[in-house]
């Protein structure tokens, strides 16, 4: 049985209305229980609490279930289900299952236990982090490693730059390095290197280790430039060789460029004066190049004035060799020199006339430049680096100090005054001091006992040092790096062949040495740092003897051979007197 009721009808009674059949209305108000109920059409159900819409048992809706105002929005037909923007999903989410979007929108920052197991692309413009990667990794772009921790990997980490010192890094292979700069304050070679010619510059800013029992090869076709090469434990090695079959770029720069706390043993190129040095522990020392490594030369010559240039070796005896010439005929001159370069001052007729040579080289002088004040009679003695000339005549006395910079051409520069004006003097010198003995003062016209010195490395007046053994002129004087010896000359008008010494760093009065084989004045003088030589002069005449003496051992001097012309008013350089030790 059916009732159809099309108008309303309302049953004003607590008990139930039961039936098996169909129940048809526009409207219920109340509960409505059974053990199945079918609705077609819109229902609407209006209830309080939790109570309005309650179902014990399943419910399926084949149309729109719709909750709240357009809220959730239950579309069987499409099984989809409509969150609205007025909706929030409360902290309890959904847990325990998937959820699968073609997209999210927004940051993501809410989301956790969140993994990718997209087999397609992940493009994202935020950062994505991970505990791990799955896979070679060959499609990620734009990766950076901010990690702190290890980086384990077994394929290929390729990199434009390391930051840091690349101490921890592991299983590198030999060549390990690339072109470019290489910043660390230290890089230590732990395994056998090779550098082969791809790799063409390397530059390393400090200081290049290279293990106990390592080899560091460098190819042809490769630069390395360092600012130190060091080798450490050397003690537990054989032999340390470093290798270079082209050409190996040291550390450079001008003296005021050296580095502030030099190792013992740091080797470098001294630009400022075109010389290789290395650092004794207490001092940067010259590093004697020239395979020519004691050369003695005595340049001009007077009565007539002579431009001869001629050579000894200092280590030996025998007959001295022509060299070549002066830039001018001259006498009464005076020289000094470093390892590599001698320099002529001065000389008569009256000139400022400066000229060099190169010790090594056989050739005629080049002008380098003029003193201060033209003269002649006047000594000189130098470093590794600076020359100076003190005193002379033109003809006055003077007792003008002036200096050059020995490898770099130009005039001369005023350094200071002699304690006395004198001219006809003697000069030598240590690596540091240079010291002034004897000559001719003016007034009274007499020979003096005189010795003054100075410091080489900057300017400023003499000192007195203290006298010689006894008063004379036109003597001659050279040096080891300790001890200073003055020759000859002239003494209360007769020759004398007195030779007496000084202990340089310490002032004071000077020693009788010994004797020299002839009576000679005006002669030169020159040494290495172990052996004096004495040449030429008058005796009275002019003369060709060569004498020697071993400067660290007092007595007379011995014949070391002769000049190839006898001749007087000369003057004598080294290439390793002691001002060069």
């Amino acid at each position: 049985m059916a009732i159809k009721i099309s108008g309303t009808t309302v049953i004003n009674d607590s008990r139930n209305i039961e039936n098996i059949g169909v129940a048809t209305a526009t409207t219920f108000s109340g509960n409505i229980t059974g053990t199945a109920a079918t609705f077609t059409g819109n229902v609407t159900i209006t209830g309080t609490g939790t109570t309005a819409l309650l179902v014990n048992g399943n419910a399926r809706v084949t149309g729109i279930l719709t909750v709240g105002s357009s809220s959730i929005t239950l579309n069987g037909s499409t099984d989809r289900i409509t969150v609205g923007s007025g909706l929030t999903l409360s902290s309890g989410g959904i847990t325990a299952g998937i959820i699968t979007a073609s997209a999210f929108v927004g940051d993501g920052s809410g989301l956790t236990g969140v993994g990718i197991g997209s087999t397609g692309n992940v493009n994202t413009s935020g950062i994505i982090t991970a505990s791990a990667f799955v896979g070679n990794g060959a499609g990620l772009t734009g990766v950076g490693i901010g990690s702190t921790g290890n980086v384990n990997t077994s394929g290929i980490i390729t990199a434009s730059a390391f930051v840091g010192d690349g101490s921890g890094l592991t299983n590198l292979p030999s060549s390990e390095f690339s072109d470019g700069f290489i910043p660390e304050d230290q890089k230590l070679i732990s395994i056998d290197t090779t550098l082969n010619n791809s790799q063409s510059n390397i530059s390393f800013a400090e200081d290049l280790v290279i293990g106990a029992g390592v080899t560091f090869t460098v190819s042809t076709g490769t630069t390395v430039r360092m600012d130190a090469l060091g080798v450490i434990n050397s003690s537990s090695v054989t032999s340390n060789v470093v290798t270079v079959t082209e050409d190996l770029d040291i550390p450079n720069g001008t003296t005021a460029q050296r580095i502030n706390t030099p190792t013992s043993g740091s080797f470098r190129y001294n630009s400022q004066y075109e010389m290789l040095e290395v650092y004794t522990g207490s001092q940067w020392l010259q590093v004697v190049t020239s395979s020519i490594i004691d050369r003695g030369v005595f340049g001009g010559a007077g009565n007539p004035n002579a431009n001869i240039i001629d050579y000894i070796t200092i280590s030996t005896t025998g007959n001295a060799t022509d060299f070549g010439d002066l830039t001018g005929s001259r006498r009464l001159l005076s020289a000094c020199s470093s390892s590599t370069r001698g320099i002529f001052g001065g000389g008569y007729s009256t000139t400022n006339t400066i000229d060099y040579i190169t010790i090594g080289s056989i050739g005629n002088a080049s002008d380098f430049g003029d003193l201060t004040q033209a003269r002649f009679n006047n000594a000189a003695c130098s470093s590794s680096t600076r020359g100076v000339f003190g005193g002379g005549a033109i003809p006055t006395r003077l007792n003008t100090i002036d200096y050059i910079t020995i490898a770099t051409i130009g005039n001369a520069t005023d350094f200071g005054d002699l304690t006395q004006t004198r001219s006809t003097l003697g000069a030598c010198s240590s690596t540091t001091r240079g010291v002034f003995g004897g000559g001719y003062t003016p007034s009274p016209f007499t020979g003096v006992n005189t010795i003054d010195y100075i410091t080489i490395a900057t300017t400023g007046n003499a000192i007195d040092f203290g006298d010689l053994t006894t008063t004379r002129h036109q003597l001659a004087a050279c040096s080891s790096s300790t001890r200073g010896v003055f020759g000859g000359g002239v003494q209360s008008g007769s020759l004398v062949n007195t030779i007496d010494y000084i202990t340089i760093a310490t002032t004071g009065n000077a020693t009788d040495f010994g004797d020299l084989t002839a009576i000679p004045r005006e002669l030169g003088a020159c040494s290495s740092s172990t052996r004096g030589v004495f040449g030429g002069g008058y005796s009275p005449s002019p003369t060709n003897v060569i004498d020697y003496i071993t400067i660290a051992t007092t007595g007379n001097a011995t014949d070391f051979g002769d000049l190839t012309v006898a001749r007087a008013q000369v003057s004598a350089c080294s290439n390793s007197h002691g001002g060069l030790s």
